[in-house]
């Protein structure tokens, strides 16, 4: 492809994500999404709920501040890519294709159901799913790949990687996060979630990964660390990272998880949760009460 075909190529604004950096509205996406996230997981009775709610503002400001992406064309070459890495977060992504209008809300009632496109690991023959999530520490891994390529193809995309805390303890992330600076990848940001919650508990406990802000820096990425579920301090950290030229990107962001809900974030043990069929009411009440 010429480099004046790429001049022509951007995209326009027809068709797009309408986005916007005004924090009301991206709170009220963020508050949608959560519902979202109640209403899959009511249908199974359990799931990764907290991991879902937790992430619902960072995800909101990624759809509706950050990501070109046609909701009804949504493997259009020129879109940005927001990969998930981690799998098993699916049910908060879903939440964020459906409040896009990439998938039908309606269809969030077969959230793990058999042959649904709504399996508890996103795949990514779903709409809007970049790739298959289910073994964790191959999403930036990837993420460099489609950065690279989309160069190659001399397009402007950008691309975004939700990676895990818990991830930052495989090795495959470490070579990944070497080779992005390496090769200039400054259109790649990757989004560190620290909840500081794993299958086998916390990983100061399994296997400790702090100082993180410290070793992204040393690798040569530029990097910031905020509140995940403080939208005004998540769009100023997107902006600072969209003027960073030449490195990638890498923003740590730490969230609480169950947010909105203080029947979950109080909860010992909140890596995956069984709700009770009582509990259900209580926690959509419970959201609705929060700011």
């Amino acid at each position: 492809m010429s480099t004046s075909t790429t001049k022509t190529q951007r995209a326009s604004s027809a068709d797009c994500i309408s986005l916007t950096n005004d924090p009301a509205t991206l709170r009220r996406h963020a508050k949608s999404m959560r519902h979202h996230v109640l209403r899959m997981a009511q249908v199974v009775g359990q799931g990764y709920v907290g991991q879902g709610l937790g992430i619902a503002d960072v995800l909101a400001v990624i759809y509706f501040s950050q990501l070109r992406t046609r909701p009804n064309e949504p493997f259009w070459p020129d879109r940005d890519r927001f990969v998930l890495s981690i799998g098993h977060y699916a049910i908060g992504l879903y939440a964020a294709l459906a409040e896009a209008g990439v998938i039908p809300t309606a269809e969030l009632d077969t959230y793990g159901a058999d042959e649904s496109r709504l399996e508890m690991s996103a795949p990514e023959t779903t709409p809007g799913v970049e790739m298959t999530g289910g073994s964790l520490g191959h999403g930036l891994v990837q993420s460099v790949g489609m950065a690279l390529g989309l160069r190659l193809q001399n397009r402007d995309a950008r691309v975004f990687n939700l990676l895990s805390d818990g991830e930052c303890q495989e090795g495959s992330t470490w070579e990944a996060a070497m080779a992005a600076p390496h090769h200039g990848l400054d259109r790649l940001t990757a989004i560190i979630d620290c909840n500081n919650q794993q299958a086998d508990g916390p990983p100061s406990r399994v296997m400790g990964i702090e100082p993180l802000e410290k070793k992204w820096s040393a690798f040569g990425w530029f990097t910031q660390r905020v509140d995940g579920n403080d939208v005004v301090a998540l769009l100023a950290a997107f902006a600072k990272a969209r003027e960073s030229t030449g490195v990638p990107q890498a923003i740590i962001v730490d969230t609480l998880m169950g947010r909105g809900l203080r029947m979950f974030e109080e909860r010992e043990k909140n890596h995956f949760i069984r709700v009770e069929a009582h509990e259900w009411e209580v926690a959509h009440r419970q959201l609705e009460e929060t700011p």
